[in-house]
């Protein structure tokens, strides 16, 4: 694979180029590719930079080299079919950044399971004037309850303002039920913190609370990919980290310059994330005694 314009910035403010944004998806391949593997996968693409025009990207482009395979997906509304390409090795990834996909979104479910997510995602977005401490205080109280139903939860930055808890599952449960589950638990933390925590859609009405976005786990929607990074200055990168870290985290030290250094310190917080696969039943007897199941 030739690499095209090397030399093209991608993030003015860093100097990092296109060869960085190849550079670190190859580094990264060893973390990347179990979390990619056999997902659908969506990408943003920024052929001039972060400032410049952008692109949602799901249907693989013709040009896609035929060593990249794809998947044919035809949604149950009857949309058009679209071909959303698959990462299995390193080439497809360096193939991808050579194209400016900054962000790479998996899908919470694999192309042999598609309708069985292997996780549940708390996504925690604090709107203005709330911001990273807001959501590390809600993390925690997420924690809590996830440690009340005898679940794992994996947390990450978003590699914005937000944080991603990842909770492990055993891949027989339908989207649906993944969602409601989602659902109810943050309807349990905004009725006991309704001045922190919001699930409001609406940005303009969260009023600096932070939104927990349960309908991430409806089937067809992605999340950034741990160690993707983000468009944003600084290059920020959505990395793992420890809840002991918790308390003190500042994510901005989380970019694309020093993630290599937090790696040979930490190593990949995420190993063995897949085979952690947890029940719902036990966890739902613990937090909703009394009440019937969504």
């Amino acid at each position: 694979m030739e690499l095209t314009n090397p030399e093209r910035v991608l993030w003015p403010e860093d100097g990092l180029t296109k060869a960085d944004l190849v550079r670190h998806y190859v580094d990264m391949s060893p973390y990347l590719l179990p979390f990619l593997r056999d997902r659908p996968l969506v990408f943003t693409r920024y052929p001039e930079g972060i400032h410049g025009k952008s692109f949602y990207q799901k249907n693989a482009p013709v040009y896609t080299p035929p060593w990249i395979r794809k998947f044919p997906y035809s949604a149950p509304s009857g949309e058009r079919v679209v071909e959303f390409i698959l990462v299995d090795e390193v080439a497809a990834l360096a193939w991808l950044a050579n194209q400016a996909c900054i962000e790479i979104h998996p899908w919470f479910s694999r192309v042999g399971s598609l309708d069985y997510p292997d996780f549940a995602v708390f996504d925690l977005d604090p709107a203005e004037p709330a911001g990273f401490e807001e959501a590390r205080a809600v993390a925690q109280l997420v924690k809590t309850v996830l440690d009340e139903a005898g679940l794992e939860g994996w947390p990450k930055t978003s590699g914005a303002t937000g944080i991603h808890i990842y909770v492990p599952l055993e891949n027989r449960y339908p989207y649906k039920e993944v969602a409601g589950f989602v659902q109810r638990v943050a309807s349990l933390l905004c009725q006991a913190f309704p001045e922190r925590i919001t699930l409001e859609r609406a940005v303009k009405r969260r009023g600096g609370k932070v939104y927990i976005d349960y309908l991430q786990n409806i089937r067809g929607k992605t999340i950034v990919g741990a160690y993707v990074p983000r468009p944003l200055p600084g290059a920020p990168v959505s990395t793992p980290f420890t809840w002991r870290e918790l308390p003190g985290l500042q994510p901005a030290g989380f970019n694309m310059k020093s993630l290599g250094e937090r790696l040979r310190q930490v190593g990949d917080l995420y190993a063995g994330f897949l085979s952690r696969g947890q029940s719902l039943e036990e966890a739902q007897r613990r937090l909703f005694r009394g009440s019937e199941r969504p």
